[in-house]
């Protein structure tokens, strides 16, 4: 508000026993002001759903009140009960002290257009290749994928989106995190999707149907040591084992490259998330001509190759096993 000074932490954490009457923060626009400014106090991290302090706050205080996103800015100005206002204090507070990511105290996160639960057993989705799915992979795809494998899953975010874009496709959502597809199958159900799409527990590859894939699009753990070691406090919220894989982050990737081949049909395509690790995947495979896909929206370190190349290089993806 013009003129207003921010308030300290003790003082909003006094502000909880104190009536309407003498309140210093009473109205939605009063509390996201106030956490816009504690925010850039603290040096809090964007990157999980916001890239910027007035997002992350407008989306706190209008998801603890279930509000949406899109609502006019004429009811920021509307006050709040004293249940309202602990319930929005109470989400700042852990954003701000406890650094927790706003998709996790929320339970939810939107990728492509579509709303998915999470919470603290799987990443928060995020990932570029969203837009790859809103374009449904044009040009890349030669045909209309029929069955199409999400590795890595997690939240199951990718594969739901991609099931939403081919509506014919049957999908399958693997992940080594038992816990990650409790929180997939959620998803499925959330969606409508069980029909078509189910969840396999695999390590890489290994427990997979034997079945080929039109598609095959992974968003594996890729964080190398030195990456992970300096990772801002939000990402400690977030499962290790989705971030972190090795020395040069491509432990998985390694095994994935070698064996793709053998689970790509015959025109079929390998979507693959390295990002910082670019650098590690084009020393690694100097010899391999990667295609680097480029975003609007923001974002790298995405390859695509097709199977034919997946086959091609196989014997040089198995040579670099460690």
């Amino acid at each position: 508000m013009p003129g207003s000074v921010p308030l300290d932490w003790r003082l909003f954490h006094g502000a909880f026993a104190l009536s309407d009457s003498i309140s210093r923060l009473q109205t939605l626009r009063d509390h996201i002001r106030w956490a816009v400014s504690r925010f850039h106090a603290e040096g809090l991290f964007f990157g999980h759903g916001t890239d910027n302090a007035w997002d992350e706050a407008r989306q706190l205080v209008l998801g603890a009140l279930h509000l949406p996103w899109e609502i006019a800015d004429s009811y920021l100005d509307c006050r709040l009960e004293d249940d309202e206002r602990g319930a929005v204090r109470e989400l700042l507070r852990r954003r701000i002290d406890e650094r927790v990511p706003a998709a996790y105290l929320l339970g939810e996160a939107w990728f492509c257009g579509l709303p998915f639960e999470v919470d603290e057993r799987v990443l928060i989705p995020r990932s570029p290749i969203g837009e790859l799915i809103d374009r449904r992979f044009a040009p890349w795809l030669p045909h209309e994928p029929a069955r199409i494998l999400d590795l890595c899953t997690g939240s199951g975010c990718i594969g739901i989106a991609c099931a939403h874009a081919f509506e014919q496709a049957e999908v399958v959502l693997a992940d080594l995190s038992f816990d990650a597809l409790e929180v997939a199958n959620r998803n499925i159900e959330r969606h409508g999707l069980d029909e078509r799409v189910y969840t396999v527990q695999s390590d890489g590859f290994d427990g997979l149907p034997a079945q080929r894939f039109d598609l095959i699009v992974c968003n594996p753990p890729y964080v190398d040591a030195e990456d992970f070691a300096e990772m801002p406090a939000e990402f400690g919220h977030e499962p290790a084992m989705a971030l972190a894989c090795g020395d040069d982050g491509l432990d998985l990737v390694r095994r994935l490259l070698a064996e793709a081949a053998d689970h790509l049909t015959e025109q079929g395509v390998l979507v693959l998330e390295v990002g910082n690790s670019q650098v590690h995947v084009e020393a690694l495979y100097p010899e391999v001509d990667f295609t680097w896909l480029e975003f609007e929206r923001g974002g790298h370190g995405v390859f695509l190759l097709a199977a034919q190349q997946c086959r091609e290089h196989q014997t040089l993806f198995k040579s670099r096993l460690r």
